[in-house]
């Protein structure tokens, strides 16, 4: 019986701190997914607001878009420009994520998207759904959003 306690009370004591550790190098993927989502939520806010400030805050200065209108955009000046010109506009904008994947400083974000078109832009009041996918770099010790694909859900598909 001794014997039987001991090998169960060392197998605990090896093992024990092992879960620990696993468990702990589990954490900081944890938490720098949630540290992603949030700065992807933020994005799509900053995009629906207009928030100019909050937009070069978030997006890398060479940022580039493969837009739902056939284009390359590139540069994060031409991304704005867009907005400014109501190109890029919405009065509703909704982004569900339903992937983020990590690796090393890149992660990419993917999900749907559904924007109403806001008075300037083509179709004004249309509601558009979208797959997307972002991608996010950190560079000099931020995390920046650096390219971004966005396409239009055909409205006979769910």
């Amino acid at each position: 019986m001794k014997k039987t306690l001991g090998f169960y009370l060392t197998a605990f004591l090896i093992l024990c701190p092992a879960f620990v550790l696993a468990q702990d190098s589990k954490k900081p993927k944890d938490t720098l997914e949630q540290k992603i989502r949030k700065l992807d939520v933020a994005q799509a806010d900053a995009v629906l607001r207009k928030d100019f400030e909050a937009f070069d805050r978030l997006c890398a200065e060479d940022f580039t878009v493969n837009n739902p209108w056939g284009d390359i955009t590139k540069g994060r000046a031409a991304v704005k420009e867009q907005m400014r010109s109501g190109m890029i506009s919405h009065t509703s904008f909704l982004r569900e994520i339903e992937s983020v994947l990590i690796y090393g400083k890149t992660a990419i974000v993917m999900g749907r998207e559904t924007v109403v078109t806001g008075e300037n832009s083509q179709e004004a009041g249309k509601t558009v759904r979208r797959r997307y996918t972002n991608i996010w770099m950190e560079r000099n010790g931020k995390w920046l959003l650096t390219a971004r694909h966005a396409s239009v859900i055909p409205e006979n598909t769910s």
